[in-house]
């Protein structure tokens, strides 16, 4: 195929850069726009009550009629945890591994795509034809199998997006990559590189699953009691690697957890875990085994276990119970902004007595790759343009200075903001404007309808708490028929706090009075004052701002 010459090429990354998950970038050639990835975030601490947070879906939304494709890297909920939302917005084919795609139709059975879109299956041999470009793949290593990298060919020279990824010397089957192709791709041209950054300010190399492998073993084989593990749903390596010890040590396992267990008949179904099906059992017969004979995976409905961990150790989990003799392996590193949480629940753990066991105990390892893996790519690609994706600010900043030290000047590399344009037009590579992004908040079904001033009552209700004032009058005859009635919630102890709440009611009765007499008055004005009256004098005496909703009826 004779490549056409390319006159516009843009991306433009809507999630994924300056935050960790949330990864969707918009590659545009020329007239044709292609989208990589679809993922989700889960929310930090200060988000109360949010869900997950998906990428703001505006630009695809104004340009749906150019999109000609959706590209999935792999099968974690941060590439694909928000395909059925923007399925909703734009109908387009999706292409992607065959676990990606399965685990993706997983994320449409609560919110279905229309009947008309495709869902392709590729592989690394795999060429897909468009009018502009033709699309490549590659195998990567991460800790989920069939992961690809998507190359977008140009006229000058491959547009290559490398997915989330590592180098892993003893990776085999579905997790080996394809390193004869990455050098074969930097051999004919690589015009820009879009690569993870996850990892890039750890030095060395990524540990190897070989060595995390002999380190459950010899977790499995000394554990005394029940062994928890705490992993993301879509961890397909570990899942394998938990059931690989059960088997080799006489254990039986439970998996515990909506999505987990989802992902687990889907990778049974297809062939990417291989299990002894006689080991696994239903949580609820754990209790007819020894405890040194059970392993119990769990992880939250959302497939984030930090959310599974903190419900088991505060006894709100329905099914288990935290015993002196747990061993807990904490196999997942927390979301950015939740690091407090995890701490705060490790050390709940503890009090409990249960025996933890992290990275450091050789339980767990990224799925990404090290500074000496970054280079490595760089190496293979040896691009023209390099942007660093996939990482907080910081991370893509020290990937953007491994690229100088393989030889990258500093004019070749953009680090992009999300809504940045990354745009090469008149054999010039330039940053070229912005386009509406941000966040999207999910709670329950809502999608935006929850945004920074929700946020900010939602806080303030943590924080101080409510106090309502319920008023009712007389119009007729000019008087208050009952009340003021005052109830208070996480603000002060009621029956200590006597005097401020008589005060209270005389502040609010005097202003009320006042209004009443007049020969017309406004509702809004006469609850105005008693929240600005009653503000005042309740930070006068408490130091505390609750919210102040007065409720004022009449007959």
């Amino acid at each position: 195929m004779i490549k056409p010459k390319n006159e516009v090429v843009r991306v433009i990354p809507l999630g994924g850069v300056g935050e960790v998950g949330k990864a969707m970038y918009v590659v545009e050639i020329d007239e044709e726009l292609f989208i990589v990835d679809a993922g989700l975030m889960f929310p930090e601490s200060e988000m109360l009550g949010i869900d997950i947070v998906i990428p703001d879906l505006s630009y695809i939304e104004e340009n749906k009629h150019r999109v000609k494709g959706i590209f999935l890297t792999h099968g974690h909920e941060d590439a694909i945890g928000s395909i059925a939302y923007l399925l909703q917005k734009v109908q387009a084919p999706v292409y992607g591994s065959k676990l990606t795609i399965a685990l993706a139709k997983e994320h449409l059975k609560e919110m279905p795509a229309p009947s008309s879109v495709k869902f392709f299956e590729v592989t690394n041999k795999s060429r897909m034809n468009f009018a502009r470009t033709y699309v490549t793949f590659f195998h990567t290593t991460h800790s989920i199998p069939d992961s690809l990298g998507i190359v977008f060919h140009t006229s000058e020279g491959a547009i290559v997006h490398t997915g989330e990824f590592k180098f892993d010397q003893s990776a085999k089957g579905k997790y080996r990559p394809d390193i004869s192709k990455m050098a074969a791709l930097g051999e004919e041209g690589v015009f820009i590189l879009m690569s993870d950054s996850s990892e890039a300010e750890r030095p060395g190399y990524t540990t190897s699953e070989s060595v995390i492998e002999t380190g459950l073993s010899t977790t499995f084989h000394r554990a005394e009691g029940r062994i928890l593990v705490a992993l993301y749903a879509s961890n397909f390596i570990r899942i394998q690697q938990v059931f690989d010890k059960a088997l080799e040590t006489g254990k039986k396992v439970a998996v515990v957890g909506k999505s987990l267990e989802s992902y687990f008949e889907v990778g049974l179904k297809l062939g990417y875990l291989s299990v002894d099906e006689e080991i696994v059992i239903p949580v609820k017969e754990v209790g007819k085994y020894d405890d040194d004979k059970i392993v119990i995976i769990v992880t939250g409905n959302k497939g984030e276990p930090l959310d599974a961990l903190s419900k088991i150790v505060k006894k709100y989990h329905k099914d288990i119970r935290i015993k002196e003799s747990d061993t807990v392996l904490i196999t997942f590193t927390p979301s950015p902004g939740m690091e407090v949480s995890m701490f705060q629940t490790m050390n709940e753990l503890a009090k409990a007595g249960a025996t933890l066991l992290t990275s450091t105990k050789n339980v767990h390892v990224s799925g990404h790759g090290s500074q000496e893996d970054l280079k490595m790519m760089l190496n293979l690609m040896q691009p023209d343009y390099f942007i660093p994706i996939q990482g907080e600010y910081r991370m893509l900043i020290a990937h953007s200075k491994l690229a100088q030290e393989t030889g990258l000047q500093k004019s070749q590399v953009f680090i992009a903001d999300k809504g940045d344009i990354v745009e090469f037009k008149n054999n010039k590579m330039r940053m070229s404007g912005r386009v509406q992004a941000g966040n999207v908040l999910i709670d329950g079904i809502g999608v935006g309808d929850v945004g920074n001033i929700v946020l900010r009552d939602r806080k303030l209700l943590s924080q101080d708490g409510i106090f309502t004032v319920v008023v009712t009058l007389n119009r007729k005859q000019k008087r208050i028929a009952a009340g003021p009635e005052i109830v208070s919630r996480g603000f002060v102890y009621v029956r200590e706090s006597e005097e401020l709440f008589e005060e209270s009611r005389r502040l609010v009765t005097k202003i009320v009075e006042k209004y009443v007499n007049k020969e017309t008055f406004e509702w809004t004005n006469i609850k105005q004052e008693i929240r600005d009256t009653l503000s005042s004098y309740l930070y006068q005496q408490t130091k505390r701002r609750p919210m102040i909703i007065p409720i004022i009826m009449e007959y």
